[in-house]
């Protein structure tokens, strides 16, 4: 029986079967923005993944961008070959990841057509990524987080 609640387990077991040296930690305050998720895990607010679903053309992408940073949905779109990208509803975000929003982990990588990372986190050793609910997250390395979400390197974001 898992000690963790069901969407957390299935980032874990996506972790393990990957040998990725990473720590999955809840955090009992949650950590529902970036600068408190910093706070909590007690890095830079550009460690900070954020895992956004965006929607265009019928399609969607799961977009990875440091907590310092704002997505650009003219650069998603252009990188995923869309006419116009789109914030997805939370009802689409549920569906296509698999994970409330709020709690998105960026893997296992769920029916997203894109995974879209910036690549500046490939500045820091490691990165905090949610793991599956809005009070638990996963430190692992740039290159894992990069591998495990299937990711392809991108400049989609402007800073915040």
């Amino acid at each position: 029986m898992s000690v963790w609640p069901d969407p957390v387990e299935r980032v874990s077991i996506v972790l393990r079967e990957a040998g990725v040296e990473s720590t999955v930690e809840e955090f009992a305050d949650g950590t529902p923005t970036a600068e408190e998720a910093a706070k909590a895990a007690g890095c830079t607010i550009g460690q900070i993944v954020k895992s956004l679903v965006f929607a265009g053309d019928g399609e969607f992408a799961m977009v990875l961008v440091p907590g310092d940073m704002r997505a650009d949905r003219d650069r998603i779109a252009t990188e995923c070959g869309w006419q116009k990208a789109r914030m997805a509803t939370a009802d689409e975000v549920l569906d296509v990841s698999g994970f409330e929003p709020g709690g998105v982990a960026p893997f296992p990588r769920g029916a997203v057509e894109h995974v879209l990372m910036e690549p500046s986190f490939m500045r820091y050793e490691v990165v905090w990524a949610g793991a599956g609910t809005h009070s638990h997250m996963v430190m692992l390395s740039p290159l894992d987080l990069e591998r495990l979400a299937e990711a392809r390197a991108a400049s989609i974001s402007d800073p915040g």
